[in-house]
């Protein structure tokens, strides 16, 4: 595919794990994609606190990142998540919906440098931060 289009890749609702999480587009920027996390009870880690379990933002925040990637390349390829570092600052508030913001800084020709953060109100105050590569497959950044 020639020229990515993200809004038409987000207007249709996404299938496997991410659909089974309940992720979502929320935005996009000049250098930046955002995808949602909608709290549910299903997704709580520790039913005592009502906080969110880690997986599902890891999750968000691999998709986020990724999708990222393609924006940058200006079309969809296939890739590979070779690392991604996640260094949470604070729980998520329970009730919130998580917002994973992720970025695309760097193509070199078979590496993705990405980063990001996830957070529950504002950008200004993040739960995690993220930071990794993507291996892309087709060679050809």
């Amino acid at each position: 595919m020639s020229g990515f289009n993200i809004d038409a890749f987000m207007a249709h609702r996404f299938g496997g794990h991410a659909g089974a999480l309940g992720i979502v587009y929320h935005a996009k920027g000049p250098g930046w994609v955002e995808l949602a996390l909608p709290y549910r009870d299903a997704l709580i880690g520790d039913p005592a606190s009502g906080v969110l379990a880690s997986g599902p933002i890891i999750a968000l925040m691999d998709m986020a990142t990724s999708i990222a990637v393609w924006v940058k390349r200006d079309r969809f390829a296939p890739q590979a998540t070779l690392d991604l570092r996640v260094d949470y600052l604070r729980p998520a508030v329970p009730g919130r919906t998580v917002i994973g913001r992720g970025e695309c800084l760097r193509l070199t020709r078979s590496i993705a440098f990405v980063r990001g953060i996830a957070y529950d109100e504002t950008p200004d105050d993040p739960l995690a931060q993220v930071a990794g590569t993507f291996m892309l497959m087709d060679r050809a950044a």
